[in-house]
C-alpha cells in the first residue's frame, strides 16, 4: 500500500548502511539456484566481514542475514530473470507505464494495442523464466509458472511492484486486481534493494525501490532510465527523446477536460479490455485443470489396474508356493523311495555274487 513500509527479512537491521550492507549480501543469495539458498545463507552469515562496524553492528548483520527468509519457487524464479534478463522486467514496467498513461489520455485504442502488447510480453517473459529456471536446476511447474505470470502482469499494472520484480529480493508471488495498489507487505527481503545482474546480462538500471521504502544510499531515487524516459523526463540529468507513441499520448493529455460521459466509456473500454484479459487467463487455467483432471484419471486408471495384477500376482505367489510345498514333498518321498531301491538292488547284487560264488550240489 501507498506509504506503508514493505517487511521482510530486515527488520532487526534496517539502519542506513545496515540496509546498505544487507541488501549487498542478500542480492547475490536470491540469484543463485533454489537448492542453494540455506547453505549459502548459513555461510553468509559465518563470513560477515567487521571492516568498518563495531561487533554489535557485525554481530547484528549476522543475525540479519540468518533471519533473510527463503523466496517462493515463483519468487525465486522472477528473481532468476531479474540476475539474468533485467531488461526483461524493465521491459514490462515500462509497458505498465504506457498503458497507464493511454488510461489517463483515454486512448482506448492504444490501450487495447498495449493490452495485446501485453499479452505477447507476458507469454514470453514467462517461458523465459521457465527456461532461466530449468538452467538453474529447478524446473518450474504450470502453477508455478502462472503465478510467475501473475506477478509479472502485476508489475505493469502498479509501480511499487515492479520495483519489488526488478529488486531481485521478491519472497512471495504479487498480484493485481486492477482497481487496488499491489499488496506489497513482506514481499521483499531487503526494501530498496536492487539485482544484482549477472555478468553479460545488461547492467541494473539503478535501484529497484519498492513504494513506501528508502532507495539504497548514492541510488538517489532514480527510476530506470527506460521509465522515466517514457515519463518525458530525463535520465542522469540528460534529456532523452520520447517515443512518437508517448508523444501521441503527451498530446492527448493537452486537448480538453473529456466530459463525464467520455471518461464512462473510456472506463468502460478499459474495463472490457481488462475483462477480456481476465477470460482469457480463465480459459487457461480451465484448460490446465482439465487436462491436470485428464492426467490424474489416467495414473487413477493405471493404479487401479496395477493394483488388479497385483492381487492376480499375490494370488498365484500364494498358489506357486503351495505347488512348491507340495512338490518338495514328493521329491523328497521319490528320493526315499529311489534309495529304499538302490539299497534292494545292493542287497540283490550281493545275494547272486554270493550263490555265483557257492559251488552246486
Amino acid at each position: 500500500m501507498a506509504g506503508q513500509r514493505t517487511r521482510g527479512g530486515s527488520d532487526s537491521y534496517d539502519s542506513c548502511m545496515g540496509s546498505r550492507e544487507l541488501a549487498g549480501i542478500a542480492g547475490p543469495l536470491y540469484a543463485l539456484p533454489y537448492g542453494e539458498f540455506v547453505a549459502a545463507r548459513t555461510a553468509a552469515a559465518k563470513d560477515v566481514s567487521s571492516a568498518g562496524v563495531t561487533a554489535a553492528e557485525q554481530r547484528a548483520l549476522a543475525a540479519a542475514v540468518r533471519a533473510l527468509p527463503k523466496p517462493s519457487v515463483a519468487a525465486w524464479a522472477v528473481n532468476i530473470l531479474a540476475a539474468h534478463s533485467p531488461e526483461s522486467l524493465r521491459e514490462l514496467a515500462a509497458l505498465g507505464t504506457s498503458m497507464q498513461a493511454a488510461q489517463d489520455a483515454l486512448d482506448a485504442a492504444d490501450l487495447r494495442r498495449l493490452a495485446q502488447q501485453r499479452r505477447q510480453l507476458l507469454a514470453s517473459t514467462v517461458r523465459e523464466a521457465q527456461a532461466l529456471a530449468a538452467r538453474h536446476g529447478r524446473a518450474i511447474s504450470a502453477a508455478v509458472a502462472t503465478e510467475v505470470e501473475q506477478t509479472l502482469r502485476a508489475a505493469t499494472a502498479d509501480p511499487g511492484a515492479a520495483a519489488a520484480v526488478q529488486s531481485g529480493c521478491l519472497l512471495r508471488a504479487l498480484s493485481a486486481d486492477g482497481v487496488d495498489v499491489v499488496d506489497l507487505a513482506g514481499a521483499v527481503a531487503v526494501p530498496g534493494s536492487h539485482a544484482v545482474t549477472v555478468p553479460g546480462t545488461g547492467a541494473a538500471s539503478g535501484t529497484a525501490s519498492v513504494r513506501g521504502t528508502e532507495p539504497a544510499p548514492g541510488a538517489g531515487g532514480t527510476e530506470p532510465a527506460d521509465l522515466t524516459a517514457e515519463r518525458g523526463g530525463t535520465a542522469g540529468g540528460k534529456p532523452t527523446t520520447e517515443q512518437p507513441r508517448l508523444r501521441a499520448v503527451g498530446t492527448a493529455r493537452l486537448t480538453a477536460t473529456p466530459s463525464a460521459v467520455e471518461r464512462a466509456r473510456a472506463a468502460l473500454e478499459a474495463a472490457e479490455v481488462a475483462a477480456a484479459e481476465a477470460d482469457e487467463e480463465a480459459g487457461r487455467a480451465a484448460a490446465e485443470l482439465a487436462e491436470v483432471t485428464a492426467e490424474t484419471t489416467l495414473l487413477a486408471d493405471e493404479v487401479r489396474e496395477l493394483r488388479r495384477r497385483l492381487d492376480v500376482a499375490e494370488a498365484g505367489l500364494k498358489t506357486a508356493r503351495k505347488d512348491r510345498e507340495l512338490a518338495a514333498a514328493l521329491a523328497q518321498q521319490t528320493a526315499r523311495a529311489a534309495e529304499r531301491q538302490r539299497r534292494k538292488e545292493v542287497l540283490a547284487r550281493e545275494r547272486v555274487l554270493r550263490l555265483g560264488n557257492t559251488p552246486e550240489q
